[in-house]
């Protein structure tokens, strides 16, 4: 793989920041070692000095002494040593990605820690790249349709820098926001294979990989990749905390360290405070306790999912249509004989004290009709849910 035809001029001119480089330095170094390098300020002038945290078993997490000390400094851009060897082993083990032959010089797969969700598509629309939209239906991304929108290229065309051939697909794979739309696996099987033969990266943004209904799981991108062109993100916002703002993206170490360099003059650091929480829950669970906490959370969302399809089949019936989503926490819903949902959410639901995301707001072209809304599932309570329905099909008889 020739990684640097992915990479934008501006990450191509970005260099490790030598006062970042201390710090890294110092998260490996004995404590024998005197540095007068970084500007860290001193933690002793920090003012909490312990933080007990309860979990949900009873049991505690406890931060006080050097550890309190970590938590409120600064911290590698990678992410702390701990938290990052936990997830390696856990990626390998969860995933088992195939054996990929490198070039030399471009390293191995590699992971780092990052703050959060990435919601790429508000990311990337300010760069000014050129998006292109590829349908997709109940199953996620329509491979027929990303092969048409390709086919006006060729594969050798990756070669030539001119023919401004896609560089990456980004796709959340499960339990899309906001369709709920998850990609089956042998779609997922079509579209790596376009990859390979389009010479492009598959970027996987997998929020709601966690949140997924039935068992055994989708197999993911990273799985199937045999050249090194994927790039997963995962996060703990939906199964941990969102507040806490921490998840980790796995891939090639020459991509990989393009985003560490990124955060370099970024944001520094993803926050240490929350990296050594979830590290210490982490080790405190094992893989075993953490993957039970899953199975807890996918119990209560699918009786989340249960309720308002409930309330949906009650009041939407003949008036809307939707499919049941496979993960994830919304129901995209497309209204019958109604073209254009904005005015009906933005302005008579509200009206009504209901609260919905008309479907416009989630396109390319904001300005763009669309029939559809989204529906979240995630914190109104059953007898919640069948009461905004309720109001919502009495605004939809009024307004067809």
């Amino acid at each position: 793989m020739n990684y640097s035809r992915f990479l934008t001029a501006t990450s191509l001119a970005r260099k490790p920041s030598p006062i970042r480089g201390t710090v890294e330095i110092m998260s490996r170094a004995p404590k024998t070692l005197i540095s007068l390098a970084p500007g860290s300020p001193n933690p002793s002038m920090f003012p909490f000095k312990k933080a007990t945290f309860t979990v949900e078993n009873g049991n505690t997490v406890q931060f006080e002494g050097d550890v309190i000390e970590r938590a409120l400094q600064y911290s590698p851009s990678y992410g702390i040593p701990e938290l990052l060897s936990w997830l390696k082993q856990f990626q390998i083990k969860l995933h088992n990605p195939p054996t990929v032959h490198y070039p030399p010089n471009q390293g191995q797969m590699d992971l780092c820690i990052t703050s959060g969700c990435q919601d790429g598509l508000c990311k990337m629309k300010p760069l000014g790249g050129n998006i292109i939209n590829v349908p997709s239906d109940e199953h996620g991304i329509i491979p027929k349709d990303l092969k048409r929108i390709l086919s006006q290229w060729k594969p050798e065309d990756s070669k030539d820098p001119m023919k401004k051939t896609p560089k990456f697909l980004y796709t959340v794979p499960n339990g899309n926001n906001p369709t709920g739309y998850s990609l089956t696996v042998d779609r997922k099987k079509e579209i790596y294979e376009l990859a390979r033969k389009y010479d492009f990266l598959i970027i996987e943004d997998d929020p709601y990989y966690f949140l997924q209904f039935n068992k055994p799981w989708v197999p993911t991108f990273l799985s199937m990749d045999v050249d090194g062109r994927v790039i997963r993100a995962d996060s703990f916002s939906k199964i941990i905390s969102s507040g806490l703002r921490v998840g980790f993206m796995t891939g090639p170490k020459s991509l990989i360290e393009r985003i560490v360099l990124h955060t370099q003059v970024s944001s520094l650091h993803p926050c240490t405070f929350s990296q050594l929480m979830i590290s210490q829950l982490l080790y405190q669970w094992g893989e075993e306790g953490f993957l039970a906490h899953v199975d807890r959370i996918i119990d209560f969302y699918k009786d989340q999912r249960s309720a308002i399809l409930a309330a949906a089949d009650k009041w939407l019936s003949g008036l809307a249509e939707w499919h049941v989503p496979k993960a994830g926490l919304f129901l995209w819903i497309k209204v019958k004989g109604i073209p254009d949902t904005k005015q009906l959410i933005e302005e008579k639901a509200i009206e009504k004290e209901v609260l919905f995301v008309p479907g416009n707001g989630f396109f390319i072209n904001n300005s763009a009709p669309t029939s559809f809304f989204r529906a979240s599932f995630s914190l109104a309570s059953p007898e919640q849910m069948d009461i905004a329905f309720k109001r919502l099909a009495q605004l939809i008889k009024e307004s067809t």
